[in-house]
């Protein structure tokens, strides 16, 4: 995997760690913070998005790695489902949903990617 020495040089792993962030950052107040299904149920998914990239390259092998990458991918996709549901009930604006939906397709293309040079 090239320069790759740590799963933090990973620049999906990167982008997924924002997604985290960002996640926390928009269910920590208001009326989703209440939600505690919702809120715990994106939080969850946002994460592992990120651990499975992590897990996946400590596994040493393509073919998990890929695996594990399929199930990011899979969470990011729960994600941006569940922001439809944040949307829908008014939880999150426009704008809110926009910004952090458009995160999560590019991280899940950063991790598309990073699959298919795995072949």
């Amino acid at each position: 995997m090239g320069g790759i020495q740590q799963f933090e040089d990973i620049r999906a792993w990167q982008e997924a760690r924002i997604l985290v962030r960002d996640v926390y950052t928009l269910t920590g107040s208001g009326r989703f913070a209440k939600d505690f299904g919702l809120r715990d149920q994106i939080q969850r998914a946002a994460v592992s998005v990120m651990t499975n990239i992590a897990e996946g390259f400590g596994g040493r092998s393509n073919p998990a790695f890929r695996q594990f990458l399929t199930y990011a991918q899979r969470s990011a996709l729960e994600v941006q489902s569940l922001l439809y549901v944040a949307k829908d009930v008014q939880y999150i604006t426009d704008e809110q949903f926009d910004r952090l939906y458009q995160h999560v397709a590019k991280t899940n293309a950063l991790i598309g990617a990073l699959k298919q040079s795995l072949r």
